[in-house]
């Protein structure tokens, strides 16, 4: 009897499904929904591109052409130039935010070392708004100001300073510079967050280590802390990459000359004169993705090991 007691007793029980997976994938379904719906479904428009498409008929009832349309893009010489050079203008924009991708870090170091809490959280707070204000919103505020019948022209003018408006906006000079400046006032603050949040991340006794050894703040966050964050630097220069990219909005409103256009004003290069001519667009949007898909499939581990750097497992 006992043994029979023991070996009912023994019999492993029943264990509850555990069904944390199913709920959690509840809860991100609508997120996904959503990608889907404004960022993958507004793929199938490259279809066109294989297709000798002529509205308003429908696609079934159009010829199927192949790679028609991106041959006449690389066969007609000023097309092939103009796509050269508004490629060439994105990569050195791109190249430029890269370089100065290391301005978040001095500044999430400077923020790191002020000790008045109430100072820190303005003086953060304030730098980092300009990331969540719209590129609509900053390329009408900068259109009131700096264009040739903006306010600073005008108030200029009034006060007899110059005689003839200057084309803060409008000029090829300084193109470059412009959109370096705005970019930087824009993403500055938030680039800091990421490694402030990496800074928080680090050991405390690596800080008592660093002080006996007589390591100051500042030494300790340049030997020991920078090199601790790359994981997220790499990720940001990664993300950053790939945002301005797809700017449109700004590019447009700083650039005036054809040859200063970036790849997304360059697509409007191959519509035609009358009405779009959505043939040789969706061409040329499968081309200009390619330099993205590279970056992203090169920095993809990059990426994700500096957004989870820090993160805790559950």
């Amino acid at each position: 009897m006992k043994k029979s007691k023991t070996a009912v007793k023994s019999q492993p029980l029943g264990k509850k499904k555990d069904t944390r997976g199913i709920k959690y994938f509840l809860w991100i379904l609508p997120f996904l929904i959503l990608v889907f719906l404004f960022s993958y479904f507004p793929l199938h428009g490259w279809i066109y591109s294989f297709y000798d498409y002529r509205p308003p008929r429908s696609l079934a009832d159009c010829e199927f052409v192949g790679l028609q349309w991106f041959k006449m893009l690389f066969t007609n010489k000023t097309q092939v130039s103009q796509l050269i050079q508004v490629m060439k203008n994105t990569f050195v924009m791109r190249l430029l935010g890269i370089a100065t991708s290391i301005l978040p870090v001095g500044f999430a170091i400077f923020l790191n070392e002020i000790k008045c809490k109430w100072f820190k959280t303005f003086v953060q707070t304030f730098t980092t708004l300009p990331n969540f204000i719209s590129w609509v919103l900053v390329y009408s505020v900068a259109f009131s100001l700096f264009s040739s019948t903006g306010m600073i022209n005008s108030l200029l003018e009034n006060l007899g300073i110059i005689t003839e408006p200057i084309k803060f906006l409008d000029s090829d000079s300084h193109t470059y510079l412009w959109m370096l400046l705005w970019n930087i006032w824009k993403g500055l603050g938030w680039g800091a967050i990421m490694y402030l949040a990496s800074i928080a991340g680090i050991d405390q006794e690596q800080y008592e280590a660093a002080e006996i050894d007589g390591c100051t703040n500042f030494k300790f966050l340049y030997i020991i802390g920078v090199p601790l964050i790359k994981p997220s630097l790499g990720a940001l220069i990664i993300y950053v990459f790939l945002q301005s990219w797809n700017y449109y909005l700004w590019p447009l409103l700083v650039t005036d000359s054809v040859n200063m256009r970036t790849v997304q004003i360059g697509l409007g290069m191959l519509q035609g004169a009358e009405a779009t001519d959505f043939r040789p667009v969706m061409a040329g949007a499968m081309v200009i993705l390619i330099p993205s898909i590279l970056v992203f499939i090169i920095g993809q581990k990059q990426m994700i090991s500096g957004l989870t750097a820090g993160a805790v497992k559950g």
